[in-house]
């Protein structure tokens, strides 16, 4: 499971709007300085994208490969296939 740093926010909520960042500094292209609010902001979006990473590592760890997934659908069709997946999807639901 990857940890995520706020670089992962920043670049998720400001894409394109700042120059270069690092995980305590942001150079913004209009030349601002982060504000309380966007603080809270990346503090934020860092705790939504960790919550999505927690249940997707485990998800792509225990699905069967594609060649396997395609096997499944050419032998089982696309509702056995389906059941397959299920069971992953079932033991990590989204938050």
């Amino acid at each position: 499971m990857a940890t995520l740093i706020r670089i992962d926010a920043i670049r998720s909520l400001h894409k394109g709007s700042y120059h270069k960042a690092t995980e305590n500094n942001i150079d913004w292209k209009d030349g601002h300085t982060t504000t309380d609010a966007e603080n809270s902001a990346i503090d934020d979006e860092l705790v939504r994208l960790q919550a999505i990473e927690d249940y997707q590592a485990p998800r792509k760890k225990e699905y069967p490969s594609i060649a396997e997934q395609l096997d499944d659908i050419y032998h089982n069709g696309i509702d056995g296939w389906k059941a397959t997946i299920k069971t992953t999807k079932d033991k990590y639901p989204k938050p």
